[in-house]
């Protein structure tokens, strides 16, 4: 290897050989000389991928966009990541035994802790895709990725955990919620300034989705997935929704059909289910397996 390549990257060809200095080692370079003279300590000497202040002006967002979409996938082409079942659902939903946190009143309170189930299903069905990954693909195929967060996100990721398989937490700035659940993959954790590339990638790989009762997020994403298959922008993939009371109660889909702007087609696009089991063996039938 060259002089000119930290040990860290890799070559151009496999014998080592590299012409250009690595953008790595002018950085370092560059930071060595940064207390040397007011030149070398203006901002304006700074390497503009090195320049934090550039990187964040309001002119560099286009910039931003693409390096958020890249960051990302960069990593999934290390892991061999090649599909995920995405898991969605309420962050403020407990799981069983706990108290309901995010209640404001004695109504919210009995009803959180009552949907507290749909906790326990998400794990016990991030459990079941897990060990179907690990045994189909070595991890490499249904991977589960939820937003990251606590409640039913966290227990998607605490599925995968538990049977010691990866899952993948694509995490959202907000000024609440921000940091990432415990039982995600690090290596497969990532911080989103962008709503619109953090969708992105939630769909990029998806075979499946799994929806569980939330609120706005969980219905932004479920439509999100529901306007692109119906628009035929995004393969047909298995949307299960758990918990057909919840949903009929909060979305009536019979109503978009029957007042004519859905088709009565598209209400095929959804598939309910109850239990972990129910859910995974749709998936199963959708893809034959």
């Amino acid at each position: 290897m060259s002089d000119a390549t930290p040990p860290d990257r890799t070559p151009r060809n496999h014998d080592g050989w590299d012409p250009f200095p690595s953008s790595e080692r002018d950085r370092q370079d560059a930071a060595a000389l940064s207390g040397g003279t007011a030149q070398t300590r203006s901002p304006t000497y700074r390497l503009a991928f090195d320049d934090p202040d550039f990187l964040t002006r309001e002119e560099t967002r286009s910039v931003r966009l693409q390096l958020e979409l890249m960051k990302p996938e960069l990593a999934f082409l290390d892991a061999g990541i090649l599909s995920t079942v995405v898991l969605f659902g309420g962050a403020r939903i407990p799981a069983p035994g706990q108290a309901a946190w995010a209640a404001r009143n004695e109504t919210q309170k009995k009803n959180l802790e009552a949907n507290a189930k749909f906790y326990e299903e998400a794990r016990r069905f991030a459990q079941i895709a897990s060990r179907h990954s690990a045994t189909s693909s070595g991890g490499k195929e249904f991977v589960i990725v939820t937003g990251g967060g606590p409640g039913v996100m966290e227990a998607g990721n605490r599925g995968a955990a538990d049977v010691g398989a990866p899952s993948i937490s694509l995490n959202i700035t907000l000024p609440h919620e921000q940091e990432p659940n415990h039982f995600a993959t690090p290596e497969l954790c990532f911080n989103f300034h962008y709503f619109a590339i953090r969708k992105m990638h939630f769909l990029l790989r998806a075979k499946a989705m799994a929806i569980f009762p939330g609120g706005f997020g969980t219905m932004d994403e479920l439509f999100e997935a529901l306007t692109l298959i119906q628009t035929r922008r995004m393969q047909k993939i298995p949307v299960v929704l758990f918990g057909e009371a919840f949903w009929k109660r909060v979305i009536d889909f019979d109503a978009l059909a029957e007042e004519g702007t859905i088709s009565p087609d598209d209400l095929n696009l959804l598939t309910f289910a109850e239990t972990a089991e129910d859910g995974w063996q749709a998936i199963r039938t959708f893809y034959g397996f």
